[in-house]
């Protein structure tokens, strides 16, 4: 929020540049001083570098073709169609090669895995409703609860500071208990949470319960769930696969969340702006002075915009039960406990 309001919304992307290379100077810096002494076996001679391409590239078109370049005017980008028809087209050609290959990018045993199907599907509906928040409540402090800039920005971090907190906690529950129960835990204090912010109102930030916001609960709540569920989740792949499979394992957890939020981020645009526009409809203005006409206006905006904001935050809720669902059919009852030399 300090950087937008600082430089503007493009200079927080900029910032990730100077972060990226910190992290990979890390990692190289690691990788020098593990490798003089490293006794893990070999890993597999040959990487199969055409596939990988195809998949990146078919993935990365995907994104253009999911994101809305223009969400004020249209649901979709300019890219949609195109880059939607070449995402299909080199994707089909990285299925067939993989149909070919003896030892495939992604093993097929993990992609036959009722676990792994569960845990991609958990976590690309996890990531739908991830966006809602990410999206939605920034801008209902903008829209609805008159905030500036930063303060609705500071709105968010009480989603944020919960997240982490809930991923330390997912892990520590399941390495305990077992990892469709933490898993199950999380995803249902989020939904719980969407359903409680599907009621806010207008004075939504006056209420307290003690020297704290419902509000400020509410939302801390909710990234506490979305972060329980990360670790289970992922440490349900990670059981299913060798330890040389595992970077593959985690970039494919994350990347079914990734591709959540994308979904999640064109069907809000969709969404919002039609029901924006169906609530608001023709407004009838016979206030006597501009000033009156305006304000009405400026009241009429603002509920509608709550009213769109409290049905997409009953969808998130939705989207959180399904995945629950998801999660006890496909993980439970079998628990998941963390391993770091997984030899399956």
């Amino acid at each position: 929020a300090a950087a937008a309001s600082a430089g503007g919304w493009r200079f927080v992307f900029w910032c990730n540049i100077p972060l990226a290379a910190v992290c990979g100077t890390g990692l190289y810096l690691l990788h020098r001083k593990l490798a003089p002494g490293a006794t893990t076996a070999p890993v597999r001679g040959s990487i199969d570098w055409i596939s990988a391409a195809l998949l990146g590239a078919g993935l990365g078109l995907l994104v253009f073709a999911l994101y809305p370049d223009d969400p004020g005017n249209r649901a979709t980008g300019s890219l949609f169609i195109p880059a939607g028809l070449a995402s299909i087209i080199v994707l089909g050609a990285y299925a067939w090669r993989q149909l070919r290959q003896i030892e495939p990018l992604i093993p097929r045993a993990l992609l036959r895995s009722r676990q792994f199907i569960g845990s991609s599907i958990a976590n690309l509906l996890i990531g739908g409703a991830l966006m809602v928040a990410l999206v939605d409540v920034p801008l209902l402090g903008r829209l609805v609860f008159n905030l500036n800039q930063l303060d609705s920005g500071l709105l968010l971090t009480r989603f944020l500071v919960g997240v982490p907190v809930g991923a330390v906690l997912g892990g520590l529950m399941a390495r305990r208990f077992g990892g469709w129960q933490a898993a199950m835990l999380g995803i249902v204090i989020a939904a719980i949470s969407f359903v409680q912010m599907s009621t806010w109102q207008t004075t939504e930030l006056d209420l307290k319960l003690g020297p704290l916001r419902h509000a400020d609960l509410a939302l801390a709540a909710c990234g506490l769930g979305f972060g329980i569920v990360i670790a289970p989740l992922a440490a349900a792949v990670l059981d299913l696969t060798r330890a040389e499979n595992h970077g593959l394992a985690s970039s494919l957890v994350v990347l079914a969340r990734t591709l959540g939020m994308l979904i999640g981020l064109s069907t809000l645009t969709a969404f919002g702006l039609h029901r924006f526009h169906q609530i608001l409809g023709t407004p009838e203005l016979n206030d006597p002075t501009v000033k009156e006409r305006v304000d009405h206006l400026a009241r009429l905006v603002a509920a509608a915009f709550l009213q769109e904001y409290r049905e997409i935050f009953g969808i998130a809720a939705a989207l959180c039960v399904v995945a629950g669902l998801v999660i006890l059919i496909t993980l439970g009852p079998r628990t998941y406990r963390f391993s770091a030399t997984a030899s399956k």
